[in-house]
């Protein structure tokens, strides 16, 4: 049977390039009055978003003139709602542009209508727009014919927990950019502190600088605060304090300690606010069998990195105030954390990015290459032309890399695939490669209810011992010979 040509729609879906010429004869067809192309959607409106005001284009029978313009305001936008509705529009397409489409996607969805909001790359792959007016009557066009592809959505009752995990994320940085700040001051009077003691954010870091900023000057006196639990001797820290107190470095030392101390304060409140709208969302049903045991060293090594986690210092980096490990595994269906690498924080990043159901996404590569994750290339004749390295920032794969960089020391089956990628691809393209692994383990335990049980590295190995000895077995017949092994 032969293989049937693919349309230039199936192909734009497909997301594959077109040529030149095809570009030119589609940009032709889009400028003619009857293109001849199938209608995808109709009753469609196209808004061009800006910070002033937006552009709204609909059908030339529905309304004259077709194009209007109205105000960024609650009321103009509530207006542009009436309009729309008495041209009878069903469907309303506009652009990423900044934030200042967020506030017009809330308006439009509460009115009852069908918003797809579309990435402004999209848009631009075709010319023929040189002003807002024809801006907006572009974006329409294209979606009739269905050029456009609508961006992925998070569910309206989990953009609560988005916006109050991004802002405690803020103040984490902040809170650990004002850590640098604190142990530049020490380091700029000669304490050498940080020397000492391997957390300057830790109880015995803590009481020691408050000890300074209130006055205190013998270094004798200061070591004493040290806490039972600290490796190094009070002689020790003794020795790293004493240093030339310089006024001005102690009043910046002051301030910056008083940030430090808002920065935690303000994190706590997230911690509070972020507790009430977890404890709102659903309970999801739990999808698949019940867990498997992993591998025993597996477990024993998953328990004390818990242990270690749920005690850990820092400014409130990897811990929050509540027992957010249940309410994840409550809110998601499953616990998350059973694969290795990823944390307590990654899988809240992704809860909080993508919620508890993936099924916009039709496949687990559809899913890696929305994270940007999955090899792009350029292919001309059948033959692979150029790797596109595509500049992207997305808050779930570069959470999914940091979780697939802490495989390097894992003594587990993930651990051991990732030190034989770096070995030999190398550390870039290995992180790469292995987040993309973990993202498609993350979809099959939330979508399908595959369970992930860790056998640990030596089955890794010996998996690939099996195969290096397959490939040699078929390297000797090719070349006639037969493999012997040693005795």
């Amino acid at each position: 049977m032969a293989k049937r040509n693919r349309s230039t729609f199936e192909r734009l879906q497909r997301g594959e390039k077109l040529s030149r010429h095809e570009r030119k004869q589609i940009e032709r067809q889009l400028q003619a009055e009857q293109p001849a192309w199938e209608i995808v959607h109709r009753n469609v409106a196209g808004i061009d978003v800006g910070n002033e005001s937006h552009f709204v284009a609909v059908d030339t029978r529905q309304a004259d003139p077709p194009v209007r313009e109205f105000g960024s305001w609650t009321a103009g936008l509530h207006q542009m709602v009436e309009w729309l509705k008495t041209c009878q529009v069903q469907r309303v397409v506009l652009q990423t542009t900044g934030v200042y489409w967020i506030p017009v996607q809330d308006v439009l969805e509460k009115a009852g209508f069908e918003v797809a909001v579309v990435d402004a790359r999209g848009t631009k792959n075709l010319p023929g727009r040189k002003s807002d007016v024809q801006e907006c009557q572009w974006i329409r066009k294209l979606d009739i014919y269905g050029l456009l592809r609508g961006c992925f959505q998070l569910p309206d009752s989990v953009r609560s927990v988005r916006t109050i995990w991004r802002l405690r994320q803020r103040w984490v940085e902040e809170a650990g950019r004002s850590i640098q700040q604190l142990q530049k001051a020490l380091t700029l009077m000669n304490i050498q502190l940080a020397n000492a003691i391997t957390d300057l954010s830790g109880q015995t870091g803590m009481a020691i600088l408050r000890a300074i900023v209130g006055g205190e000057r013998n270094p004798w006196t200061l070591a004493k605060l040290r806490d039972r639990r600290t490796q190094a001797s009070e002689e020790e820290i003794a020795h790293s304090l004493q240093g030339n107190w310089r006024e001005d470095v102690l009043f910046e030392l002051e301030q910056v300690l008083a940030a430090y101390d808002f920065q935690i304060q303000q994190i706590e409140k997230c911690e509070q606010q972020l507790e009430k709208y977890m404890k709102a969302q659903p309970t999801r049903p739990a999808v698949g069998p019940v867990r498997a045991q992993a591998a025993p060293e597996v477990e024993e090594a998953r328990k004390k990195t818990k242990k270690k986690a749920r005690g850990g210092k820092g400014p409130r980096k990897n811990r929050v105030g509540f027992d957010l490990e249940t309410e994840l595994a409550r809110v998601m269906g499953g616990d998350l954390t059973v694969i290795d690498g990823i944390k307590l924080m990654t899988v809240q990043t992704i809860y909080s990015e993508l919620g508890p159901d993936l099924s916009a996404f039709p496949s687990e590569n559809h899913f890696a290459s929305w994270l940007m994750l999955a090899p792009k290339r350029d292919i001309s004749g059948g033959k692979v032309i150029r790797h596109v390295w595509v500049k992207g920032r997305n808050r779930v794969a570069n959470a999914l890399r940091i979780a697939a960089e802490s495989l390097n020391a894992s003594q587990s089956y993930l651990g051991a695939r990732y030190r034989s990628l770096r070995g030999r691809l190398g550390a870039p393209k290995a992180i790469k490669a292995m987040a993309r692994y973990l993202a498609c383990l993350v979809y099959r335990m939330l979508m399908k209810g595959q369970d992930w049980v860790d056998r640990g590295a030596a089955y890794y190995e010996q998996r690939r011992q099996q195969r290096e000895l397959l490939h040699l077995q078929r390297k000797a017949i090719a070349l006639g010979l037969k493999l012997v092994p040693a005795k």
